[in-house]
C-alpha cells in the first residue's frame, strides 16, 4: 500500500499466509512492515537507497511478472534483517580501520605483557573498548537528532569547515602529507564539548574554562577554545538545540587519582577520554574517520580472512547519513524499515565480541551470531511473565481459564480479556510493579528491553490511560510519609518526598503515556549485570533511547520539555555474576549483609542515596550524594571486618557503582542493588542467553565452585543456571537458552527438579 500525507509517503508491505481453515477465503496478514515519511521534497539518503532497490525488471532470473513475485520482492528490500546486516558490514569495517588509525589516554604498558603479541592484543582491546564508547555516544546523539535535539549543522561538512574549525581536514592525507600528528579537532572541539560540556551540563551554564591552570579538573566546562573561529556561535548553538541529558552516558571519565598528587600538589588526573586542552594530551581520533569519501584498507587480519586485503570504509558521519533511523523499536508484527535502537545491540555485541579471547575468531567471521534474535527474546518474555502472573494470581479466585487469558494480554493484539474485570486489572497492576527481573549476562539488554516493552505494552491494554499505575506511584511516597513523624528533624525528609509526588506528577502529566510505565518499571522491576563494563553502558544506552522517544519536546518550557535521564548506575551493574563474596563461617553468618542494628541504620541510608540518585537532575547534587555513597560503603565496611575478614569488606568497601571503567570482581545482590530476600530468593523472574561453549578453568574453576556449589559439568552455563537457583525466589521463573546438549545428558525429571 502507498499512503501520502502533506509532502511525505509512506509504502507499506505484510506478511500473507493462507488461512489454516480450508471454509475461510482470502489471507492472513501477518507482520506490517512499512518505509514511512519519506520527503518528496528533499528525500533522505537511506530512503532514497531503498527506493531505487524496489525497481523492478520483468526479465532474466529476477524477473518479477505477477503480484506473487512483486509482493516476494518488496518483501526482500524491506527485510529490516538484511538492512541491519548492511549497516554492520559498514559500521564494523570502519571499526577496525578506526582502530588503527586512533590513539586514547591510558595505555596498556609493554612491561605487563608477556610477550609483544600479548601486548599489541592488549592495545587492541584498549582502543576497541574506546572505540566502541566513542560509537555508543555517537550512536544515541544520531537517534536523539530524529527528534531534532542535536543541530544538524555539526554534522555538515561545508559549514565546519566555513563556519567552525579553521584546520579541518576531513579527508585522510596520502602521499607526502600522510605521516605525521594528524588533525582530531572535530573529536575534540565539536563532538568532546557536545558530549561532556553539553548534554552533561545544564543549560544556562554552558562556557569555556578559563585560560591557564583554572578550572582544568571541572569537566563539564568546554575545552579547546583556540580550535573555533567563533567560541560564542558555538554555546549559542548549543544552548539554542541541546538539552541537558545527564544519566551518566556523557559523562567524562577523567577522574582525579584516589591519593596520589602532582608535582605541585595538585589533582593528578587519570586521563580515559582525553578530554583536555594540555599540549600533552595523547588523544588522536583524526578528522578523516568521521568524513573521508573513501578508503581501502587492509583488514584481513581482523577479519582473519583474505578477501578483506582490499576492504572499502568511509567516514563515520558518511556512514550514519547514508541510513534511515528510528527511534521507536521495532516489534515482531510491526517493523519500521530503518535503523531502530535494538539495532544498537546487535552491533555492539557482535564487536565486543570481537575481541573477546573465546569468541572473536567466530566473531569476525559470523555477522549476528552473538545477539538473541528478537523473536526469540519475545517468546521467552512472553511465557515468562504469564508463569509469574499465573503464580500471582492463582489465589485470587478466578473463574475460566487463567493462562489462556494471560496469553491473550501478552500478545502484541489491542484486545484486554480481562476488560471487564476492574478488580483482576489492579491485581495485575500490582504484580507487575512488585515483580523483580534480572537478566545475569545482560549484554546489550535485549532482554531487559524486551521485558519492559512488554510490560508497557500490558500496562497500556490494562490501564490505557495510567490512572491506576499513576496512583500506585503515588501511593508509594504517601505511605512513606505517614511513616516519618511529624518532627523538626524528619521535616527535610518530608520535603523531599513531597517534592517526589510532584516529580511523579510531572514525569506522568508532560509526556506520553508510555514515558511513566517505562520510568517506574526500569525504577522498580529491572536489573542486569554483565561482566563487561562497556556492555552495561550499552544496555543504559537502549534504556535511555526508549525514555527520550516518549517525550514531549518544547521549545517554550525549560530544558526544551525534556526530562534529565535518569541515572541507571544501579540497575546495571558491571560485575562477574557468578563469584559471591565470602560468607562468613556457618554458625556466625545469618543470611543478610545487614543483620547488626548499626549496619542495619547504614544500609537504609545507603539505600535511600542510591533511590535519589536514580532521579537526581543537579550534576552537582549527584556529585555530593555519590560521596555520601562512598562514606557510607567505608563506614559498613568498617563495621562488616568482624564478621566478614578485612579482605571482603575491603571489597564491598571499594567497589563504585559509579565508576564506568571497571568490572567488580564479585556480585552480590544486597550490596549492589539493594534488594532484600524475600519468599526464599531475591527475583521473579531470571531471564537471558548466559555465555556457553567455554569451559570454566584453573583458579577460576576453585573461585566459582566455592560461590556456587558443585554442578554436572564445568561449562560455564552450568553455572549461570546454578546461579538462578540461588537468586529465585520460591516459585520463581528462570528462562535461559542454554545448549540442547543438556537435555540429552540429563533426563526430564532430574532437570526440571534440579535445573
Amino acid at each position: 500500500m502507498v499512503f501520502k500525507y502533506q509532502h511525505y509517503i509512506a509504502l507499506s508491505n505484510s506478511e500473507r499466509t493462507q488461512y489454516q481453515q480450508a471454509w475461510r477465503s482470502g489471507e492472513k496478514v501477518g507482520k506490517v512492515t512499512i518505509l514511512r515519511d519519506i520527503n518528496l521534497k528533499q528525500v533522505h539518503e537511506g530512503h532514497n537507497r531503498i527506493l531505487q532497490q524496489l525497481a523492478i525488471t520483468r526479465s532474466g532470473k529476477n524477473g518479477v511478472n505477477s503480484f506473487k513475485e512483486l509482493h516476494k520482492y518488496w518483501k526482500e528490500v524491506f527485510s529490516v534483517s538484511i538492512l541491519n546486516k548492511s549497516f554492520y558490514k559498514e559500521l564494523s569495517n570502519w571499526y577496525f580501520w578506526a582502530i588503527k588509525e586512533v590513539n586514547f589516554p591510558n595505555n596498556p604498558l609493554r612491561i605487563d605483557s608477556p610477550s609483544d603479541e600479548a601486548y599489541e592484543e592488549a592495545l587492541k582491546e584498549h582502543k576497541g573498548k574506546n572505540v566502541i564508547r566513542l560509537l555508543t555516544r555517537i550512536l544515541f546523539i544520531w537517534f536523539i537528532k530524529e527528534k531534532n535535539l542535536i543541530p544538524e549543522e555539526i554534522f555538515d561538512e561545508k559549514i565546519i569547515a566555513e563556519d567552525f574549525i579553521a584546520d579541518f581536514t576531513p579527508q585522510k592525507p596520502h602521499g607526502v602529507f600522510a605521516t605525521g600528528k594528524h588533525n582530531s579537532q572535530y573529536y575534540r572541539a565539536i563532538l568532546q564539548n557536545l558530549f561532556f560540556a553539553t548534554l552533561n551540563q545544564t543549560r544556562g551554564k554552558r562556557e569555556f574554562r578559563k585560560e591557564g591552570h583554572q578550572h582544568q579538573n571541572i569537566t563539564q566546562l568546554m575545552r579547546y577554545q583556540s580550535y573555533l573561529k567563533n567560541p560564542k556561535a558555538f554555546i549559542n548553538l548549543m544552548e539554542k538545540t541541546v538539552p541537558f541529558m545527564n544519566g551518566g552516558l556523557f559523562e567524562c571519565l577523567d577522574k582525579p587519582h584516589p591519593t596520589a598528587k602532582g608535582k605541585q600538589g595538585g589533582d593528578r588526573i587519570i586521563y580515559v577520554d582525553g578530554f583536555s586542552d594540555k599540549a600533552d594530551n595523547v588523544l588522536q581520533v583524526p578528522d578523516f574517520l568521521f568524513f573521508d569519501a573513501e578508503e581501502t584498507v587492509d583488514l584481513s587480519d581482523d577479519y582473519n580472512d583474505k578477501k578483506f586485503k582490499t576492504a572499502n570504509t568511509k567516514g563515520l558521519i558518511n556512514i550514519l547519513k547514508s541510513y534511515k533511523f528510528t527511534i521507536t523499536e521495532n516489534t515482531p508484527i510491526d517493523e519500521e524499515v530503518a535503523l531502530d535502537p535494538e539495532l544498537l545491540g546487535k552491533v555492539f555485541e557482535n564487536l565486543l565480541a570481537s575481541y573477546n579471547p573465546e569468541t572473536k575468531t567466530t566473531a569476525r567471521k559470523q555477522t549476528g551470531s552473538f545477539y538473541t534474535p528478537r523473536e526469540i527474546v519475545n517468546y521467552m518474555v512472553d511465557e515468562s511473565l504469564v508463569a509469574y502472573l499465573k503464580n500471582e494470581l492463582e489465589n485470587k479466585s478466578y473463574d475460566g481459564n487463567l493462562e489462556e487469558k494471560l496469553h491473550e494480554l501478552v500478545s502484541f493484539g489491542d484486545s484486554n480479556p480481562f476488560d471487564d474485570e476492574p478488580e483482576f486489572q489492579r491485581y495485575i497492576i500490582e504484580a507487575l510493579d512488585d515483580c523483580k527481573i534480572l537478566d545475569p549476562a545482560c549484554g546489550s539488554g535485549a532482554y531487559p528491553m524486551g521485558i519492559l516493552q512488554k510490560m508497557v505494552h500490558i500496562l497500556h491494554k490494562i490501564d490505557p490511560n495510567n490512572n491506576e499505575w499513576k496512583q500506585r506511584q503515588i501511593d508509594k511516597v504517601e505511605q512513606a510519609i505517614e511513616l516519618l513523624e511529624d518532627t523538626p528533624s524528619n521535616k527535610s525528609s518530608i520535603t523531599e518526598l513531597q517534592k517526589q509526588i510532584k516529580d511523579i506528577e510531572g514525569a506522568f502529566n508532560n509526556n506520553e503515556l508510555d514515558y511513566a510505565r517505562k520510568l517506574f518499571l526500569i525504577e522498580n522491576c529491572i536489573y542486569g549485570v554483565d561482566i563487561q563494563p562497556i556492555a552495561t553502558q550499552i544496555s543504559k544506552l537502549r534504556f535511555f533511547i526508549s525514555l527520550v522517544v516518549d517525550q514531549k519536546v518544547d521549545a517554550e518550557h525549560e530544558n526544551f520539555g525534556i526530562r534529565p535521564l535518569p541515572n541507571l548506575e544501579a540497575k546495571f551493574v558491571a560485575a562477574n555474576t557468578l563469584i559471591g563474596i565470602d560468607k562468613p563461617v556457618k554458625g556466625k553468618f545469618t543470611g543478610s549483609l545487614f543483620d547488626k542494628k548499626e549496619i542495619d541504620v547504614l544500609e537504609k541510608q545507603l539505600k535511600n542515596i542510591r533511590h535519589k540518585i536514580f532521579s537526581i537532575k543537579s550534576p552537582g547534587r549527584k556529585r555530593e550524594l555519590r560521596e555520601q555513597d562512598r562514606i557510607l560503603r567505608e563506614q559498613i565496611g568498617d563495621l562488616l571486618i568482624a564478621d566478614y575478614g578485612n579482605d571482603t569488606a575491603k571489597l564491598l568497601a571499594s567497589w563504585d557503582p559509579y565508576d564506568q571503567n571497571i568490572s567488580s570482581p564479585f556480585y552480590d545482590t544486597e550490596w549492589m542493588f539493594g534488594l532484600s530476600k524475600k519468599n526464599g530468593g531475591f527475583f521473579d523472574i531470571v531471564i537471558g542467553n548466559p555465555p556457553y561453549g567455554v569451559s570454566i578453568k584453573g583458579s577460576s574453576r576453585k573461585t566459582i565452585s566455592e560461590s556456587l556449589g558443585k554442578v554436572p559439568d564445568f561449562e560455564i552455563y552450568y553455572y549461570f543456571i546454578e546461579l538462578a537457583n540461588t537468586l529465585l525466589k520460591t516459585d520463581g521463573i528462570k528462562a535461559y537458552i542454554i545448549p540442547i546438549l543438556f537435555y540429552s545428558m540429563y533426563s526430564p525429571q532430574n532437570t526440571e527438579k534440579d535445573y
